[in-house]
């Protein structure tokens, strides 16, 4: 399954985004937001556990997301600002890393460094990559999660073109697919059109 978001504020940031003279600083923290809408419609249905907390009136029984049950795993480094974003919102949640390059000659993607959390089997894997052009970094990174014992992976992501995320969702019908915006398509060279540039160059300023 995969969901595009509907949110007219998402849409404005996105076109944020697409501004070429939107600096990196902003550039950074637009991605941060928008992290932050889609992980909110990500875990609508998420399971809650009743805690006791002490509000101004005294303890209180409320219901809590299960944070415990939650890893969030970047594709570096074009993913980095996402977790920002979103560990403001669940700041408890544990981490892992995926650190991957694309080939620009052959499009593919290569994993060269990995730090996941143990145990995933009980876990639900956020998997975040704020591009889905080809979709072969996603489907790699979920070929690796899957490989080391992840049950349930929800892809978040902030922009895609409609022949990457039908790629990944046939490598991989299980994974849900969150994401804020779905581009007209693919160019000759595999960069989404009309796109945003190169999130990772655009977000850390470099090229």
């Amino acid at each position: 399954m995969y969901k595009e978001s509907t949110n007219v504020v998402v849409k404005h940031l996105i076109n944020r985004l697409r501004d070429v003279r939107t600096a990196s600083n902003e550039f950074r923290l637009t991605i941060e937001e928008i992290s932050r809408m889609i992980v909110a419609e990500a875990l609508a249905d998420f399971p809650t556990i009743t805690t006791n907390i002490n509000t101004w009136q005294g303890p209180l029984d409320v219901e809590m997301l299960e944070v415990q049950k939650i890893v969030l795993v970047p594709i570096l480094r074009a993913g980095e600002p996402m977790l920002t974003g979103i560990l403001q919102t669940l700041p408890y949640a544990r981490s892992g890393f995926l650190a991957m390059k694309r080939d620009e000659q052959t499009s593919l993607s290569k994993l060269f460094y990995e730090n996941i959390p143990d145990n995933l089997e009980d876990k639900t894997v956020l998997l975040l990559d704020p591009m889905v052009a080809t979709g072969g970094s996603l489907i790699d990174g979920i070929d690796y999660l899957k490989g080391i014992g992840a049950k349930r992976i929800i892809s978040l992501n902030i922009l895609g073109s409609p022949f990457g995320v039908q790629k990944v969702q046939e490598a991989h019908p299980d994974v849900d697919i969150y994401i804020a915006q779905i581009d007209e398509r693919l160019d000759e060279n595999n960069y989404i059109r009309p796109g945003l540039g190169d999130a990772g160059d655009r977000a850390f300023n470099t090229k």
